[in-house]
């Protein structure tokens, strides 16, 4: 069973951006106070950002792992035999009678015009 730490220490990494972040953003007579509360503020958004997107990142990770199941599943029942399926070309009568008719018109027409 995991225990979630409530009250962790932010990172450094964190502070010092949330500190940049701060001091780029400082208005003229803006105590050192107001600009580390600013920072902390920074501090807490960034974290609960970070929050969010490894929040996100598991919800994608269960939904890929859960879509892969589903594709491991789906391929072992469609590798058990099944009823194999043929598909049967039919084609229409009238494209091949008016060709045997031109031929046998035109059979016709040559043997015509030769005797003549």
């Amino acid at each position: 069973m995991t225990t979630i730490k409530k009250n962790a220490a932010p990172s450094a990494e964190t502070q010092i951006e949330a500190l940049r972040v701060a001091k780029a953003t400082q208005k003229e007579g803006q105590t050192k106070e107001q600009t580390k509360l600013i920072a902390q503020g920074i501090q807490k958004g960034i974290e609960q950002y970070k929050k969010q997107q490894k929040a996100k990142s598991r919800e994608r990770d269960k939904l890929k792992k859960k879509s892969a199941q589903t594709k491991n599943n789906q391929t072992e029942i469609i590798d058990t035999p099944a009823v194999v399926q043929q598909i049967i070309y039919k084609q229409h009568w009238l494209p091949w009678g008016i060709i045997i008719a031109s031929w046998v018109g035109f059979g016709i027409y040559l043997t015509y015009t030769n005797t003549l």
